[in-house]
């Protein structure tokens, strides 16, 4: 006669057999519809090496962004646009450096090296992109007294690029966010996607981050308490 510790174990099993077909399979790639927009977030030159504000295996990026692309017909990119003297650069507060912190009437702002000055070499879109459906390309940062690292709303928390309203009037439902840098403004962008109603989903592998003073760590923290979709580039189904 079976003991009551054989029995459960047998239960456990068959449990687990009941299961193997749904559970223990991948979930299905996502394949983007006509509601579905990439967002592809500051992939320029200031961030890539040799750049002023080169973001760390930055260029990586690039070859997994040109192969998800394939899959979207609605792609939107952008550009930080910072005029010369933009009050995020450390080189216009006496004393600061690069990546301290100062109080601004919008907040706390992270200083930075100068970067993607309007009309530079520095601020143009890498060369190696190739995206040719994108039909947007939003410039961000180009009021010299506040900075901007949403896609949709500058660092006030309340000036709108206008990008929530483009994406409505096309019926988006769902972003999907790549590019530079994860822990500023592909967060930032990401963030501010789900407080306009969108479903958001951040392709890890097409981001890459600064990391200063724990920052990454943060990001993702928010993004999943906000309800931020974490994926890779193969959960994306090919075109």
């Amino acid at each position: 006669m079976l003991n009551r510790r054989q029995i459960l174990a047998a239960l456990g099993t068959t449990a687990l057999a009941t299961l193997a077909p749904s559970a223990l399979l991948a979930a299905a790639p996502i394949k983007p519809d006509d509601a579905s927009a990439l967002l592809v977030i500051d992939v320029q030159n200031c961030f890539l090496p040799g750049g002023s504000l080169a973001v760390k295996e930055g260029e990586q990026v690039v070859p997994v962004i040109n192969r998800i692309a394939k899959a979207f017909s609605n792609v939107v990119m952008t550009q930080d646009w910072h005029t010369p003297g933009h009050v995020s650069f450390a080189s216009v507060h006496s004393g600061k450096k690069p990546f301290e912190t100062i109080d601004l009437p919008y907040g706390k702002q992270v200083l930075w090296p100068d970067h993607c000055v309007q009309g530079t070499d520095g601020a143009s879109l890498s060369k190696d992109l190739s995206i040719p459906q994108a039909e947007l390309i939003i410039r961000k940062g180009f009021h010299k007294d506040v900075d901007s690292y949403s896609a949709f709303l500058e660092a006030d928390g309340k000036t709108s690029t206008g990008l929530a309203a483009y994406l409505k009037s096309r019926q988006i439902k769902r972003v999907f966010v790549a590019g530079l840098a994860t822990d500023f403004c592909v967060a930032w962008t990401a963030l501010d996607a789900r407080k306009a109603g969108f479903e958001v989903y951040v392709v890890e592998d097409a981001c890459r981050g600064i990391d200063t003073q724990g920052s990454l760590a943060k990001a993702w923290a928010d993004m999943a308490k906000a309800g931020v979709k974490r994926i890779q580039s193969a959960d994306i189904a090919s075109a």
